[in-house]
């Protein structure tokens, strides 16, 4: 019942996956005639076919089925009307039937020109009379619209018995394809305009149509990819936050891994070095140990010294953390006179600073 809304052919099924177990409807006539790479058209089966039959279920309200009573009423009566048309005629056959035996019989049989006449006359309006008999017959067996009292009703419960018999357990596939024939003639697939959407075009038995737009699930890639919102919160913690700091501003504010999981140090530490966002910055006007290094011409180990004496001042966010070393003016001074003054120091120390 599917068409390909690129070539106009019907759409087959595939079956991928372990085993085979997930249906994809395609179209690969123009793959298959070489006249494309690919094929023109390739969607998964199951929402697909979740969207038909829940427009097909809720198709069914007490609205349309008094709307599609009226209308079968309506053609009863024309029905019926368009019978009596063909009794009047099978009337006036039969009538023109009965004048031809009439006067057959009223003949004289030693007039036998005039009697076989009227005796092939009465043949043809006994022929006509059957045609015409034969046709009233075929019509009342084909086009007839007769429903009865008990089949109105059962029309009328349909709206809730539909569902409940659709979602059955004991309806077969079979059964749901027949139903799903009986109401709708065929459904057009196309793609777009945005990724991921699909549309149908249904044609219903009656005539109608009607486009129905479905958003595709996404692909296992997609569906566990955080969120550019998230990667953003993530961007603006790390600003002044560490990451086991981040970590538990966004469990505060019930956020999850992309697989609904809590979140951990290595799935941060992971999104940081995927996105390239930086660590915390140390504040403004401050050094860290190495750039106090540079700046006087000194070893690491004379720095660490500096602090452990209390010389400069340093804070430490948290153990093993970089040093955040804080020099005024003052200090400044009391660093390049003791460098200056110290034995212990390169005298090139002061002048490499410098």
């Amino acid at each position: 019942m599917l068409i390909c809304g690129a070539c106009g052919r019907r759409l087959g099924i595939r079956y991928t996956g372990n085993g085979g177990v997930y249906p994809v409807y395609q179209c690969i006539w123009k793959h298959r005639e070489a006249l494309s790479p690919r094929a023109c058209l390739s969607v998964t089966a199951a929402p697909l076919d979740q969207a038909i039959a829940a427009r097909l279920v809720g198709a069914i309200t007490p609205a349309t089925i008094d709307l599609a009573l009226a209308a079968l009423t309506s053609l009863e009566e024309r029905d019926r009307e368009i019978g009596a048309q063909w009794q009047m005629r099978i009337e006036r056959a039969r009538y023109d039937t009965d004048l031809a035996e009439r006067r057959y019989e009223a003949v004289d049989p030693a007039n036998r020109l005039i009697a076989a006449t009227l005796e092939q006359r009465w043949n043809d309006a006994m022929r006509r009379l059957q045609e015409l008999e034969a046709e009233l017959a075929a019509f009342e067996r084909q086009t007839m619209r007769a429903v009865t009292a008990e089949q109105k009703r059962q029309i009328l419960q349909l709206p809730g018995n539909l569902p409940k018999l659709w979602g059955a357990s004991t309806t077969t596939p079979r059964d749901r394809k027949r139903i799903l024939r009986l109401l709708v003639r065929d459904v057009t697939v196309t793609k777009g305009p945005k990724p991921k959407i699909i549309r149908l075009h249904v044609r219903w038995q009656g005539g109608a149509t009607e486009t129905l737009e479905l958003q595709m699930p996404p692909n296992r890639a997609e569906a566990v990819r955080y969120p550019e919102a998230f990667v953003a919160r993530i961007r603006e913690l790390a600003v002044n936050h560490h990451d086991d700091e981040i970590i538990g501003l966004l469990r505060a504010e019930g956020h999850q891994s992309s697989t609904g999981q809590p979140l951990t140090l290595s799935m941060i530490k992971w999104l940081r070095y995927k996105h390239r966002i930086s660590a915390p910055r140390p504040p403004d006007n401050t050094l860290n140990v190495n750039q106090v290094c540079a700046k006087y011409g000194v070893s690491l180990w004379v720095v660490h010294y500096w602090i452990g004496r209390g010389v400069i001042i340093a804070k430490q966010r948290k153990p093993n953390r970089p040093y955040q070393i804080s020099i005024d003016p003052a200090s400044d001074q009391v660093l390049r006179e003791w460098i200056a003054n110290s034995a212990h120091l390169h005298p090139l120390s002061q002048t490499h600073a410098a």
